[in-house]
């Protein structure tokens, strides 16, 4: 039996779901942000138009922020630690409210077109398709026996000095970077967009930006310091998920999955980067192949060197981890959201 009635009719909302009347399910894919269907779509738009133009590349535009900043850099360690630091802040920050703002005025768009618009921003956060066309273009250069070509368009793949590397030590670069960056190009970002939308894929990207500019130990030792720790902490997690997913490529690809895990679990720790080994020692373990950057690591001692189809293979498996890595993304953003309402219901019990 039910409460006894006051005798007041309640009032009853006229349109009590957050929704059109009629058009729930719609309304529901095509609201943003859809981070369900917005993961796919920027896949999508990636693979089919590539990078965009530098004049309308975001990432180009951070570049060219801390451009700027750094030419603002005093001298002496500490001062340069310092403004480093402010540096990180100013750019990770901007970004991350750019993020917001550009999250805030989609809102006022209609479903599909803020949609397409939100996924086009997620898809400038990633380069699926110019990491694997690098790297097919280093193999497509060796089997032509051009070391030149293959130094060249290694370029665009690695930061270490190419010129004096032989077709094995090319061939071993582009695998490695084509496992590293597919964690810094493609899972990260996905994750980062997953867990908190573009606020947070766009910080992590100026992040990784700043990273790749100013995190050496030359003439950057302190200036890029702090934007190199921020670096190594926000990949900790894509990292380690990008050996899953390679892993998991490698049960659908067929790499080598006993060897692969071996090799991760004994030749993760041994790059300086806490991060970059564990993709790397993975993919080296599945192709069943040595991974060497001479004077820094070797990973999978006592395997043979790489040969040319090992980077086809490669390409291969990061196509594989890339689609798998939807269907996870999915997860962490359903994770996220129940994160969010915990923590929403708790404030709101304090009040």
């Amino acid at each position: 039996m039910g409460p006894a009635s006051s005798g007041t009719p309640r009032e009853i909302p006229q349109n009590p779901r957050p929704y059109p009347a009629g058009g729930s399910v719609l309304y529901r894919l095509t609201c943003p942000p859809n981070r369900t269907l917005a993961l796919p779509l920027a896949l999508v738009l990636d693979a089919v138009f590539g990078e965009p133009p530098p004049w309308g590349h975001p990432v180009v535009w951070v570049g060219a922020l801390i451009s700027t900043l750094e030419r603002g850099a005093p001298t002496g360690s500490a001062p340069r630690l310092a403004f480093g630091a402010a540096m990180t802040a100013v750019t990770v920050g901007g970004a991350a409210l750019a993020g917001a703002v550009a999250g805030r005025l989609l809102r006022g768009l209609p479903g599909p077109v803020a949609l397409l618009a939100e996924a086009w921003l997620l898809k400038t956060m990633l380069s699926a398709r110019a990491l694997l066309e690098a790297g097919e273009q280093v193999e497509v250069c060796l089997d032509r026996a051009d070391l030149d070509g293959a130094r060249q368009a290694a370029k665009s793949l690695v930061s270490r000095d190419v010129d004096s590397l032989d077709t094995r030590l090319l061939t071993s670069a582009a695998i490695e970077s084509l496992a590293e960056n597919a964690s810094d190009s493609i899972v990260a970002p996905l994750y980062y967009y997953a867990a908190g939308g573009l606020p947070a894929v766009f910080a992590y990207r100026a992040a990784n930006t700043l990273d790749a500019m100013i995190g050496y130990r030359d003439q950057y030792e302190h200036l890029g310091k702090v934007a190199a720790r921020l670096d190594d902490l926000l990949n900790l997690v894509p990292a380690r998920f990008t050996s899953t997913l390679l892993l998991a490529a490698g049960v659908v690809g067929g790499g080598d999955l006993g060897t692969g895990l071996s090799i991760t679990g004994r030749d993760h720790g041994r790059t300086a980067s806490p991060n970059a080994g564990w993709p790397m020692s993975t993919m080296a373990g599945l192709l069943g192949t040595r991974l060497k950057k001479p004077g820094h690591y070797e990973l999978g001692v006592g395997l043979p060197p790489p040969d040319l189809p090992a980077i086809d293979h490669a390409v291969e498996l990061v196509k594989t981890a890339t689609v798998l890595a939807v269907p996870a993304m999915f997860g962490v953003a359903a994770l996220a959201r129940r994160v969010r309402a915990c923590l929403a219901s708790r404030v709101r019990s304090t009040r």
